[in-house]
């Protein structure tokens, strides 16, 4: 019998990277996505980088008897990558309730299921830098204090990374890592997959791929205000290739036993930070096009800057962010002009 590993929500943007990274370690997959934030095609884009076919499941998670029986169907399972979650801000602010049930719900389910096994588990949590809020001090370390969330898809991190811990307590049989990721952008160097938001985009990059292809007449910059170098936020942009190694890499210490505690946090990021105006101008040049852009009003629930302290993952996991600004947004760019023909 084969021990499988099921990614959630592995038809999305760090899920199907994780995916390739994954099947490419030797590793056998279950892919389950609703499709509600993905396509099918992804699966296409899988195959042609690593030459497998993945076992893929549609399905809905806030489903709990569908959960279950899933669990039934593949008694083989022994660790899951979770990464099914609502994540726009801003929609999370206009639909408080549906963020809480899918995100909540559908990791609740999944923890029942894991404990109705009774067996050894290892579960990754798809978590984020939003959890820190504006922080104290930058860079922000695993021991930054976790302040209230700014909405209502930061609270289900935050409440998600609890309900995690609290379970490791009483399922001693349960081990957890939880990746608290900055901001992922860029696309495979094979662009056979990459960053494809449905409707109009949510996060700086895919906006500024999309302005520059044609699809938005201008970008809006939110403010040139803040206390930065140059007045805009700041960010930590990390490449979702090296993101998705650093899965990899927490699961084969949870396989090998190699913890220190059964929920451990590790932050993915860079360790630097760069400026809305830096990633703009960034983009320019390694692609050729100017970008119409123009200054407006602060955004509500914006923080002035995070950027992360990397250095629990790269000594902990032995993990480093490779891809530097310049190759995340050229493979952001090249991916862009595919699915556009341009």
């Amino acid at each position: 019998m084969h021990s499988k590993i099921l990614v959630t929500g592995g038809l999305g943007y760090i899920g199907s990277h994780t995916s390739v990274e994954l099947i490419q370690q030797g590793f056998e997959i279950i892919i389950v996505d609703d499709l509600s934030n993905s396509s099918t095609e992804v699966l296409e884009g899988i195959k042609k980088i690593t030459g497998v076919s993945p076992e893929f499941i549609k399905l809905d998670l806030k489903n709990k008897n569908e959960v279950n029986q899933l669990f039934d169907n593949h008694p083989d399972l022994i660790g899951i990558i979770h990464f099914a979650a609502y994540k726009a801000v801003g929609e999370s602010v206009n639909q408080p309730l549906e963020y809480y049930e899918n995100n909540i719900g559908s990791l609740v389910y999944l923890l029942q299921a894991i404990e109705k096994k009774g067996q050894r588990f290892s579960f990754i949590f798809s978590s984020s830098c939003t959890v820190y809020g504006q922080a104290d001090q930058l860079p922000i370390t695993e021991e930054a204090p976790i302040k209230k969330a700014e909405s209502p898809y930061g609270n289900t991190k935050q409440i998600g990374e609890d309900i995690l811990y609290d379970v490791t307590r009483s399922n001693t049989l349960l081990k957890v890592i939880s990746l608290r990721y900055f901001n992922p952008i860029g696309g495979h160097s094979s662009i056979e997959i990459g960053e494809l938001p449905k409707g109009k985009p949510q996060n700086l990059v895919p906006f500024i791929t999309q302005t520059a292809a044609g699809i938005h007449q201008k970008l809006n910059v939110f403010g040139d205000d803040y206390p930065t170098a140059d007045g805009t936020c700041v960010r930590d942009y990390i490449h979702v290739v090296d993101l998705a190694k650093a899965h990899v890499v927490g699961f084969k210490r949870m396989l090998a036993d190699e913890q220190s505690e059964n929920f451990e946090v590790f932050n993915l990021g860079t360790g630097k930070g760069n400026s809305v105006l830096e990633v703009i101008k960034t983009f320019e040049k390694v692609s050729g096009v100017s970008l119409n852009y123009e200054i407006v009003d602060r955004r509500q629930g914006d923080i002035v800057a995070a950027y992360a302290d990397t250095s629990k993952a790269n000594k902990v996991l032995g993990w480093h962010a490779k891809n530097d600004l310049e190759v995340s947004l050229k493979t952001a760019w090249e991916w862009e002009k595919k699915i556009r023909n341009i």
